[in-house]
């Protein structure tokens, strides 16, 4: 009898683990779109560090990254059970938010010799402002990303809704985990690649393999700051896309040139999220902008 017990309790987990497997398969699906918008924002956050600094301010974001999902995990199961509709409209907050931060950026980067002045401002801060300056590189690091986080903790949880509690938490706490390690792996990758080019520089034994490794070194070397420089206009960009994609889908029954059920072409739905991205953005400045200027009036 106990033993029959064993192997039915054995069958058990062995279905829940598989059924696990299969809607985690369906989350990292449904979720890949957003990964490649989080790698982007995240190695944006970077630029602009000093070399040393850049691992350690990876490493802080991940563990940033890690409460973020510890608290979002269970707030998305609660509030999934008590008030299902507020979850979108908590994420709309959240993507109003990632709109105005790439408006900021966006002004940065346009303005003159701004991205330029941003580094030369990095490379002349003492060790004390330096800190200072990481500290909220940091924190504005790990609010982006609990807003993106937040968007694939309910992506997630929109698969396993049907799934009991158990499977849903399993299957939540698993993304959470792989889409945190997996991104921030390839960010501290990315940051790095120039250190990884100076390493194959430097080989000296003979042959042709290691001329063509030393070659592959120099290229890395010279295409390192392009790549970053590129993943700081991708990232700033991705935050219109992911922004103005929270707002349109929940803006239902407005205007059809907000939101189409309909749309089919990928590129047309692209521009779109993106139009709301830039206009949420923009006015979401304008408002910032405007109350900065009436608290100064106000307080003298």
């Amino acid at each position: 009898m106990a033993g029959s017990s064993f192997f039915a309790l054995f069958d058990d987990i062995a279905t829940l683990l598989d059924d696990i497997s299969v809607m985690s398969k369906v989350a990292v699906k449904k979720t890949a779109s957003v990964l490649t918008d989080d790698l982007a924002v995240n190695a944006e956050k970077v630029v602009e560090l000093k070399a040393d600094r850049e691992l350690p301010v990876v490493w802080a974001v991940c563990k940033g990254s890690l409460v973020n999902k510890a608290i979002l995990v269970p707030l998305a199961l609660g509030l999934n059970y008590l008030a299902p509709a507020l979850v979108h409209w908590l994420l709309v907050i959240g993507g109003i938010y990632l709109c105005y931060e790439g408006i900021e950026s966006l002004i940065e980067k346009l303005s003159p010799h701004g991205g330029q002045d941003e580094a030369r401002k990095v490379k002349r801060l003492n060790e004390a402002e330096a800190k200072v300056y990481e500290a909220k590189k940091v924190k504005g690091a790990i609010v982006t990303d609990f807003v993106l986080s937040a968007e694939i903790v309910v992506i997630t949880l929109n698969v396993v809704a049907e799934a009991p509690f158990v499977q849903q938490l399993i299957t939540l706490v698993l993304i959470s985990l792989l889409v945190t390690f997996g991104v921030y792996g390839l960010v501290a990758g990315i940051v790095r690649l120039d250190d990884l080019g100076l390493r194959l520089r430097k080989i000296t034994h003979p042959g042709h393999f290691s001329a063509m490794l030393r070659r592959m070194g120099g290229w890395l070397i010279s295409a390192a700051p392009k790549l970053m420089k590129l993943l700081s206009w991708v990232g700033t960009i991705a935050m219109f896309f992911v922004g103005g994609a929270f707002i349109a889908e929940a803006v239902h029954g407005g205007p059809e040139w907000i939101v189409k059920p309909a749309i089919k072409h990928w590129l047309e739905n692209y521009l779109i999220q993106a139009a709301v991205g830039l206009i949420a953005g923009a006015i979401a400045v304008a408002v910032a902008w405007t109350a900065r200027r009436l608290s100064h009036r106000v307080l003298g």
